[in-house]
């Protein structure tokens, strides 16, 4: 008997190891051994890799067997390893030839009849495949539109354990190439035109698609915060390529691509529901950390309706995430990185009883206090624009123009996109709100002239450094609207009017 090695892929986060799957057959008590921290899932596999590997027509081992997964310090998480421990047990016990395996990452789930399920997170197992110089890689055929967006990597499908083996052996039908792969057309988004009236909220959500910003709607229920949010996206641009990977990964692991459409090309659109946990918000979980709607959001848009009813936990999660750009879990091997650079847009009601009219309230004074409360001052210091929405008065009227449509909005906003991308392309940032406060304070500094509002607004106490600095982003933004080289003292003026929280 001999040993065989394989190779797969463990996951931490978005982040994959390549792992060294070892198989020895040899004397002893007839045994199989798993070693290397695998979980629970992990252990179970020997029994589904047993049944596959009888099921194929072939016969597992009557002798003692050991299976090490290297770094044995890594846990080793899920059911991903089941085809690369088929093949290297079965090569071990010379049933099959090994010399296909070295350098080759096998990924999928056996079924006992040794059918090859789709696992999650192949793209992102891959990159690390690519990353690490290992030339070739198996999927299950289900993931393998997912699978060729890897440029570098040999890569096939399989439908068995069968079929692999064959494969192994040298027969190279067996196994299916990457069909072309055709971008799907980019699905139609809501109008910006069905919006009734609501001006200043459509310029804010303007300036939030152009600049990156972060948007707080208030205002009582059926003013359309919530047709303004879903708008939003469609507003930005496509993502470029290493974004569009970067997002596909996470939706990877997360489960939630299709055959069909296994690239994620355009900006994500999440919303989330005020029952849903700290978890589900940020990620996490037992076991392997799972990405949150704040990771599945990432280069796209989360949306939070009726954001005071989240909670102060919740909703504070969210501080360290808006600065970072990024989701870090601890676990006790390790510590699991997602992406979360996202644009947040919350709506709320002005009070609890939340009338169409604020003559109508019913709340007492206190009760819209604490209400209001509820989104914390350091959460909305972090809030680049704040937009008080008024009840609607009249339905249509004659004597005005038509809302602006979306395509309109676009290409003003791709075109301030496409300024503030030039400027900052040499640091590498695309859109203002990316800008570090030092650079703009130091390389980029506007004249005292321009910047005495804030310097006013600082002395009293009514901003923060940290609000100066997103005042400026703003600033820089709407001068990139409208196609300056700076921006002017109004330019100020209005990013700082945007920070003020004013109710009803």
């Amino acid at each position: 008997m001999a040993l065989a090695r394989a190779w797969c892929v463990a996951l931490f986060g978005v982040d994959g190891v390549p792992v060294e799957i070892e198989a020895d057959v040899g004397a002893g008590a007839v045994l199989t051994r798993l070693v290397g921290l695998p979980d629970a899932a992990l252990q179970e596999s020997k029994d589904r890799v047993r049944a596959a590997v009888r099921n194929s027509g072939h016969e597992w081992p009557t002798q003692r067997v050991t299976l090490g997964l290297s770094p044995a310090s890594l846990p080793k998480v899920g059911s991903s390893y089941d085809l690369a421990l088929a093949c290297v047990v079965l090569a071990a016990s010379q049933a099959v030839t090994s010399d296909r395996l070295e350098g080759t990452v096998l990924l999928g789930e056996l079924a006992l009849d040794g059918r090859v399920r789709s696992v999650r997170g192949v793209l992102p197992a891959l990159l690390a495949a690519r990353r690490a110089g290992l030339p070739r890689a198996v999927v299950p055929t289900a993931s393998l539109c997912e699978a060729a967006l890897v440029d570098g990597l040999e890569v096939r499908g399989a439908d068995s354990l069968s079929d692999v083996l064959h494969w192994l052996d040298g027969n190279d039908d067996t196994l299916h190439a990457p069909p072309p792969f055709t971008p799907a057309p980019p699905a139609p988004g809501p109008d910006l035109a069905d919006v009734v009236g609501q001006p200043e909220a459509r310029w804010a959500l303007e300036v939030a698609a152009a600049g990156g910003h972060h948007v707080l709607l208030t205002g009582p229920p059926g003013t359309g915060k919530t047709m303004l949010a879903e708008r939003l996206v469609s507003l930005l641009p496509p993502l470029t390529s290493d974004d569009a990977l970067g997002v596909t990964a996470v939706h990877s692991i997360a489960g939630l691509l299709t055959p069909g459409s296994p690239l994620v090309s355009t900006p994500p659109f999440v919303s989330l529901h005020p029952s849903a946990s700290t978890v589900a918000l940020v990620g996490g979980g037992p076991g392997f950390a799972k990405p949150g709607a704040v990771s599945r959001a990432h280069k796209g848009v989360l949306f939070l309706d009726e954001a005071s009813e989240f909670g102060p936990n919740k909703l504070d999660a969210l501080r360290a995430v808006l600065e970072e750009g990024e989701v870090r879990i601890a676990r006790l091997h390790g510590i699991a990185r997602y992406p979360a650079r996202f644009q947040l847009v919350l709506a709320t009601n002005p009070c609890p009883c939340a009338p169409a009219k604020d003559i109508d309230c019913t709340c007492l004074p206190g009760v819209r206090r604490r209400y209001q409360a509820k989104l914390s001052g350091p959460l909305l210091d972090r809030v680049d624009l704040r937009v008080l929405m008024r009840p609607l008065t009249v339905m249509m009227d004659a004597g005005l123009p038509d809302p602006e449509s979306t395509e309109t909005v676009r290409k003003r906003v791709a075109n301030a996109r496409a300024r503030a991308s030039a400027r900052w392309s040499r640091h590498g940032w695309h859109t203002n709100a990316e800008v570090p406060g030092p650079i703009l304070r130091r390389e980029y500094r506007l004249p005292r002239q321009t910047t005495s509002l804030l310097d006013r607004a600082l002395s009293r106490g009514a901003l923060t450094g940290r609000g100066a600095d997103r005042c400026l982003r703003v600033a820089w933004t709407l001068a990139d609207l409208a196609e300056t080289d700076l921006p002017t003292e109004d330019h100020v003026a209005a990013a700082l009017e945007f920070r003020e929280r004013r109710t009803p």
